[in-house]
């Protein structure tokens, strides 16, 4: 074959060949500048051939309703995909969604794993669940060791449930619990250096602080005023704070007084309130006869 042949042969050859495939960074790109159409189009087939990193990114897209229309279900298809590979992101938003869903019990295996990797998150949901025993055998100390891992990385609904349970645990339970957070800070594995995907932030976002006043309950006395509150329990899971009070209203110290169910991220602090003042919330505390302790209202 002559030289012009040759070279004729090798550009049909290359205008042929298919075109490689574009990278999951690419989709990144396309996501931050807000083309999302363009993002799912790339991870789409690097997740359908088995990149965790574009599983969970467009199980994200999914999840938020970008590019595509919101679908839980493949979401979840594909966090798990991405999850059963070890995709650390994936197994604390997996778990997230379960839990926050009312799949405890599957959430909290997805949890568990992210949390012995030392995923803040996942550290503070599980730590809450072991502490409370909710969906879980109950372990108050084990509990606190997550929770105190992800205070220590900066996660600031941890650091205030840590200040909560702080109060209510024995000082030798904590330094149980502070020693075998250090013994299982040493045992986890060093952080991803993988770059920082997309959507992680929004994720953060998804569970924003905020405080819901629920009616007052109807009594006979006029309500109560004041700018205390008292504090009943930390709840990884609203329905188990409701629960509780649930169980309390009927005492004579609560007439008047109403649940306050404050979220802090994933986490349900159950107040009730108000108290005229810090020594009025403390009385209350001692008649009611449970774990609870005085706090301002917000």
């Amino acid at each position: 074959m002559s030289p012009k042949y040759l070279v004729a042969a090798l550009l049909a050859a290359i205008m042929a060949a298919p075109l490689p495939a574009q990278s999951v960074k690419a989709g990144i790109d396309a996501w931050q500048r807000a083309d999302y159409p363009a993002a799912v189009a790339i991870w789409r087939p690097l997740a359908e051939k088995g990149d965790s990193d574009a599983q969970f990114n467009l199980g994200q897209a999914y999840r938020l309703g970008r590019g595509v229309t919101i679908n839980l279900g493949a979401a979840k298809t594909w966090f798990e995909r991405a999850a059963s590979s070890g995709h650390l992101d994936a197994q604390t938003t997996l778990g997230l969604l379960l839990f926050q869903n009312g799949e405890q019990a599957d959430g909290l295996k997805w949890l568990r794993m992210a949390a012995e990797q030392g995923e803040p998150r996942a550290l503070l949901v599980y730590g809450t669940a072991l502490y409370n025993g909710d969906a879980i055998t109950q372990d108050r100390v084990l509990g606190y060791a997550y929770v105190s891992r992800a205070a220590a990385q900066g996660l600031a609904p941890a650091k205030e449930t840590l200040e909560q349970l702080d109060k209510l645990m024995p000082v030798a339970d904590r330094q149980k619990a502070v020693a075998l957070a250090l013994a299982k800070a040493k045992g986890a594995p060093p952080p991803s250096s993988k770059p920082e995907k997309p959507v992680r932030q929004a994720q953060a976002k998804s569970i924003p602080p905020k405080t819901v006043q629920a009616p007052a309950a109807k009594a006979s006395p006029p309500p109560a005023s004041g700018a205390w509150r008292i504090q009943l329990g930390a709840f990884s899971q609203r329905g188990a704070a409701e629960a509780l009070y649930n169980r309390l209203s009927s005492k004579a110290v609560l007439s008047g007084r109403g649940p306050i169910y404050v979220a802090a991220g994933p986490v349900t602090r159950l107040q009730v309130g108000p108290f005229a003042s810090r020594a009025a919330a403390a009385a209350a505390c001692s008649a009611i006869g449970s774990a609870c302790f005085p706090v301002p209202a917000k």
